[in-house]
């Protein structure tokens, strides 16, 4: 299954494959000279190459690794206890590398009143064994215990860097689809890059989406927006909270103001006539707050869960 989905198929297994910029590879480059790498807690906006760094360094030291994502099985306590307790305590297959490693995927998610503190424990308990590499979308929702135990990388690009780092992309995606003959309009591939700049994850997953039809080029940037306010009603139907959350920090590289127009284009035709109103009234207060609310997506949760909560979809 990994295989058919590109972003697994074409991720990078090395430090210097990956799509960063020279200070972020210059950093992690240097690691793998020493040989070691301390705990790190990997800061960024979604895609951006936090969890293929993670792995890369673990794959190019020959570490035993293990992937808990945070905002599944890592909200569980228990879960978590067990999974880190059964692979820190056991001797390495390896011999080549110093330590296992264990990489906290979406660690934002975790609880930060009982999981993460429980997750500085483990770093203490188990470090001549272990290291920890923990990725984020938001460092400042990652308690300052963890903080302190790691060593804190941004993944951040500058406006100066950008053009270089979506270049690369660029020749990134080309040679992908030239691998899988899909045939494509590069200016079409631009405006993909742009568009969802910088997740690049994102930016193949839709390129796969739309390879069936054989070709990439201007016909699907309309397919692409409503594919994917289609996938916001089909979550809020179903109420899935934490899918609802990850569209929210996908898609507030828009304006708000932009988010609930959509909001009230969809629902008005996908929601029951007697819930049209409530609805209404629901993005409206909303959109208001959102001219004074300091955390955008904060805000934007909140709208969609009342929806969620309060509204019933046609089926």
């Amino acid at each position: 299954m990994s295989d058919f989905l590109w972003v697994e198929k074409y991720r990078p297994r090395k430090i210097k494959d990956c799509i960063l910029t020279e200070e972020l590879k210059n950093t992690f480059t240097q690691f793998l000279k020493q040989k070691e790498i301390p705990n790190l807690l990997l800061s960024g906006s979604a895609g951006t190459g936090k969890t293929t760094v993670a792995k890369a360094l673990c794959e190019e030291l020959g570490s035993d690794y293990i992937v808990i994502n945070g905002s599944d099985e890592g909200r569980q306590i228990d879960t978590v206890r067990s999974k880190i307790k059964n692979f820190a305590s056991t001797v390495s297959l390896t011999e080549d590398a110093n330590h296992k490693v264990v990489i906290i995927d979406e660690a934002d998610y975790m609880n930060a009143d009982s999981v993460q503190p429980a997750l500085r424990n483990f770093i203490e308990t188990f470090y001549k064994n272990c290291r920890f590499i923990f990725t984020c979308n938001y460092k400042n929702k990652i308690i300052p215990a963890l903080h302190s135990r790691c060593t804190v990388v941004d993944f951040k690009i500058t406006n100066g860097q950008r053009v270089k780092t979506a270049t690369a992309f660029l020749k990134r995606l080309e040679s992908v689809l030239k691998d899988e003959k899909i045939g494509f309009d590069k200016k079409v591939l631009a405006e993909l890059i742009q568009k969802y700049y910088p997740d690049f994850r994102r930016t193949i997953n839709e390129l796969q989406r739309y390879s069936v039809r054989g070709k990439i080029d201007s016909g699907i940037l309309f397919n692409l927006g409503e594919a994917n306010t289609k996938e916001l009603v089909k979550i809020l139907k179903e109420k899935r909270f934490n899918e609802m959350r990850k569209w929210v920090v996908q898609n507030l590289d828009k304006e708000a103001s932009s988010l609930f127009k959509t909001l009230y284009d969809t629902l008005y035709t996908t929601l029951d006539a007697k819930s049209i109103p409530q609805a209404i009234l629901i993005i409206a207060g909303y959109q208001y707050k959102s001219a004074f609310v300091a955390d955008q997506e904060i805000n934007m949760v909140a709208c969609l869960t009342e929806i969620m909560a309060g509204c019933k979809f046609k089926w």
